[in-house]
C-alpha cells in the first residue's frame, strides 16, 4: 500500500555495499531455428510513452538532500542518468496537507481568505520534494506529478489530514463548517502555481492517494461520485489558471478500482472535460488489460512490495525479485498499453522493499528490480511510441518500441530454464540495416552493455541467456522504406491517448470508443505545393485534446524527393504536444514540419507519414507541402 506507512512501519535492513555491475554475458548471434523469430514491424503502433519514474515523497528527498556530495550525485545519476542509471523521467510529488503545507491554518470559513506560506528558497520545503524535481530538471527531466494524500484537516469531515474522513461538501459529506470544495480545488491549484513559480511546473497534479483507505498517515476518503463531484470543480480551476497542468484521477488502490472511477468521471461531463489523466496503483489489481479512457493516458503511478524484506536478489521465487519486476513492466506496457510505469520509492534509506535503491549512511545499493527499470527506462524515451512486436519462441516475451530520435528498442524476457536463440526480423523502421547494441540484466549482469551485433537485410541473430532480460537498441543506417499510415486498428496512442489499442498483437481489435476513432477519410483538402501534397487525417480526439495524421506523398512520375516540409497554422487555443516521423517549429500559429532522417526519400509516387497530438480542440487545417 501507499507506503507512508513506512515512516515508521517497516523495519530497516543493513545494507550491502554498492551492487557491482555482473560479468558480462554476450548475446551471442548463433543462427536459430526458423520457429524462433522475432517480427518487429513498425508500420503497427499502439500507445505512446510518457515515461518510467519514481517518488521520493514521506522525506526520502530529504534523505538525498543531506547526502554528501559525492553520494548526493551518485543518487541523482542513478535515478535520473539516461547513460549509467535508470535515466527516470517522471517523478512523482506528495503534495503535503499538515503543518507543513500551504496553508497549515484553517482561513476560519471556505470563504474566507487563505493565508498560504510558501518559501522557495527553503530546500525543505515540499520535504525536499522541490529541491529533488529542480535537479531531476537539470537531467532533462520535464514530467512531474504532484499528488494529493489528503486535504487539510479542517476541510474534512474528520477534523484531521490523517485517518481519512471525506471532503466537507462532496456528496454524503456535510460539515457545519461549511462546503470546501472550491477552497481545496484553489489549494491544489495555488500549490501548482507556487512549484511553477520556483521553475518545475507540475505537469498533472492529483486530488487524492488511494481513496478507498483509511490509515493512520495522511489519508482521505472520495468514493466515485464524490470524485467527479469534486473533479468538476477542480478541472475549471485548473484550466483558469493558465498553467499548463493537467488534472489526474485517481489513484486508486488498483486497477480492479480504476474503471469506476473513469465511468463517474465520464459520467460528469464538466468533470470529464478538466480530467487528462487516469492513474492507478498496482496492488490490489495489477495493469494486464487495457483502461478505455476515452483518448486520455493512463499511468501505473505507484506500485511495490510492501514488507521489511530488503531482497537484491535477480530471480529468488519473490515478487521483489528483479525478474518479477520486469515481468510486471512488460504485461504493464503490452497487455494494458501504459503510458507510463512507476514504482514506489526510488531511493530509501529504510532499505527496504519499497524502494529500488537502499541508503545506509552514504552507501547505496541498487536492488535487481532497479536495473529491471533500467532496461527499460534507460532507452525507452518520453515520446516513443510501441510498436508490433511478435515472438514465436517460447517462453520469450518481447515488446518494441521506436523512439523519436530513430532508434528501436526491443525488449526481450526469457522465462525459460535455457538460453533461446532467435531470429529478429525488423520492418517498416526506416532502416534495414544497422548496429544493435544488446544490454543484459540477469544474476550475473546488471544493465551491462554487450557485444554490438550487426543488422544487415532488417535482420539479427541474438540469444537472450536463461531467466534474463535483454534490452536491445537498434540504431539504423537506412535502406528500408518507410511504413504507410497505420490502419485504423493500429493507430498510435498519445500522450493523451488511448489505452484501450490492442495489446498483444496486430489481429487485436481495436476500441470502439468513438472518441477514439480515426477519421473514415481525410478531413482536409489536400495541400499542394513544389513537387508533394499533404494530407491530414484526424485519426483521434478527447476532452482537449486530439491526434492528427499527416500523409506526404511525391506527385512526381520519375523525380525522388530528397526532402520535404509542411506547414500549417494553429488554430486558437490549439498547441502541439508531441510529434513522430518528423521534426517540428512553430512559429506564432504556424508549425512547420521537416522530414526526420530515415523519411526524407520519397519515391516518384510513393509516400511516407507523419503524426502528432495537440492540445485544443480538433479542427480542420489546410496545409502545404513543398519538397526538394
Amino acid at each position: 500500500m501507499s507506503r507512508s506507512a513506512s515512516r515508521g512501519r517497516f523495519l530497516g535492513a543493513s545494507a550491502a555495499s554498492l551492487v557491482a555491475v555482473g560479468a558480462l554475458v554476450v548475446a551471442t548471434q548463433s543462427p536459430a531455428s526458423a520457429a524462433n523469430t522475432v517480427s518487429i514491424n513498425g508500420g503497427t503502433t499502439y500507445q505512446s510513452i510518457d515515461g518510467f519514474g519514481v517518488s521520493e515523497a514521506f522525506s526520502q528527498a530529504n534523505s538525498i538532500l543531506n547526502l554528501g556530495s559525492s553520494a548526493q550525485r551518485q543518487a541523482l545519476d542513478l535515478l535520473f542518468n539516461t547513460s549509467t542509471g535508470a535515466g527516470f523521467s517522471i517523478l512523482r510529488s506528495s503534495i503535503p496537507s499538515g503543518s507543513d503545507s500551504i496553508e497549515p491554518n484553517s482561513p476560519g470559513s471556505p470563504n474566507n481568505t487563505p493565508t498560504y506560506v510558501w518559501n522557495p528558497n527553503s530546500n525543505s520545503t515540499a520535504e525536499g520534494q522541490l529541491w529533488l524535481a529542480k535537479q531531476a530538471k537539470t537531467y532533462g527531466v520535464s514530467n512531474f506529478y504532484n499528488d494529493a494524500w489528503s486535504a487539510p484537516g479542517y476541510m474534512k469531515t474528520n477534523g484531521s489530514n490523517t485517518n481519512g474522513g471525506s471532503l466537507c461538501g462532496t456528496p454524503g459529506a456535510s460539515c457545519g463548517s461549511g462546503d470546501w470544495r472550491k477552497a481545496y480545488a484553489n489549494y491544489l491549484v495555488q500549490d501548482a502555481k507556487f512549484w511553477a513559480s520556483a521553475g518545475v511546473t507540475p505537469s498533472a497534479i492529483g486530488l487524492d492517494n488511494e481513496p478507498t483507505l483509511t490509515t493512520s498517515y495522511d489519508s482521505m476518503l472520495v468514493n466515485t461520485s464524490q470524485a467527479a463531484d469534486f473533479l468538476s470543480i477542480l478541472g475549471p480551476a485548473m484550466k483558469a489558471s493558465g498553467l499548463s497542468t493537467k488534472v489526474a484521477c485517481c489513484d486508486t488502490l488498483g486497477f480492479n478500482q480504476l474503471p469506476s472511477y473513469v465511468s463517474a468521471v465520464e459520467g460528469n461531463s464538466t468533470a470529464n472535460a478538466g480530467v487528462g489523466l487516469f492513474t492507478s496503483h498496482g496492488y490490489s489489481g495489477a495493469p494486464t488489460s487495457p483502461i478505455n479512457s476515452q483518448g486520455r493516458p493512463v499511468w501505473e503511478s505507484e506500485w511495490s512490495i510492501n514488507g521489511s524484506n530488503w531482497d537484491t536478489a535477480w530471480d529468488d521465487g519473490t515478487a521483489d525479485s528483479g525478474y518479477s519486476w520486469a515481468q510486471n513492466i512488460q504485461t504493464g506496457m503490452t497487455g494494458a498499453n501504459l503510458n507510463a510505469f512507476l514504482y514506489w520509492w526510488g531511493i530509501s534509506s529504510t532499505s527496504h522493499d519499497s524502494s529500488l535503491i537502499g541508503l545506509s549512511g552514504s552507501t547505496l545499493t541498487p536492488s535487481k528490480r532497479f536495473y529491471a527499470f533500467s532496461n527499460f527506462s534507460r532507452f525507452i524515451r518520453p515520446g516513443a511510441v510501441r510498436i508490433g512486436a511478435t515472438s514465436g519462441a517460447s517462453g520469450l516475451s518481447v515488446s518494441a518500441y521506436r523512439n523519436t530520435d530513430g532508434s528501436v528498442i526491443v525488449v526481450a524476457l526469457n522465462s525459460a530454464g535455457s538460453a533461446t536463440s532467435a531470429t529478429y526480423s525488423v520492418s517498416n523502421t526506416g532502416s534495414s540495416s544497422g548496429t544493435v547494441t544488446p544490454y543484459l540484466t540477469n544474476s550475473g549482469s546488471s544493465t551491462a552493455a554487450q557485444s554490438q551485433i550487426s543488422m544487415s537485410g532488417g535482420t539479427f541473430n541474438a540469444t537472450v541467456p536463461a531467466r534474463s532480460l535483454v534490452t536491445y537498441k537498434i540504431v539504423g543506417g537506412g535502406g528500408q522504406s518507410p511504413s504507410p499510415t497505420p490502419s485504423a486498428s493500429n493507430s498510435p496512442s498519445p500522450s493523451a491517448s488511448p489505452s484501450s489499442s490492442p495489446s498483444s498483437s496486430p489481429s487485436s481489435s481495436p476500441s470502439s470508443s468513438p472518441s477514439s476513432s480515426p477519421s473514415s477519410s481525410p478531413s482536409s483538402t489536400p495541400g499542394g505545393g513544389s513537387g508533394c501534397t499533404a494530407t491530414y487525417t484526424q485519426v483521434g480526439s478527447w476532452p482537449g485534446g486530439f491526434q492528427g495524421g499527416v500523409t506526404v506523398t511525391n506527385n512526381s512520375s520519375s523525380a525522388t524527393i530528397n526532402s520535404w516540409t509542411v506547414k500549417w497554422n494553429l488554430a486558437s487555443g490549439q498547441s502541439i504536444s508531441s510529434l513522430w516521423n518528423g521534426s517540428y517549429t512553430v512559429s506564432g500559429s504556424t508549425v512547420t514540419v521537416t522530414n526526420a532522417a530515415y523519411n526524407g526519400t520519397v519515391t516518384p509516387g510513393g509516400n511516407t507519414t507523419f503524426g502528432f497530438t495537440a492540445n485544443g480542440n480538433a479542427s480542420t487545417p489546410t496545409l502545404s507541402c513543398s519538397a526538394s
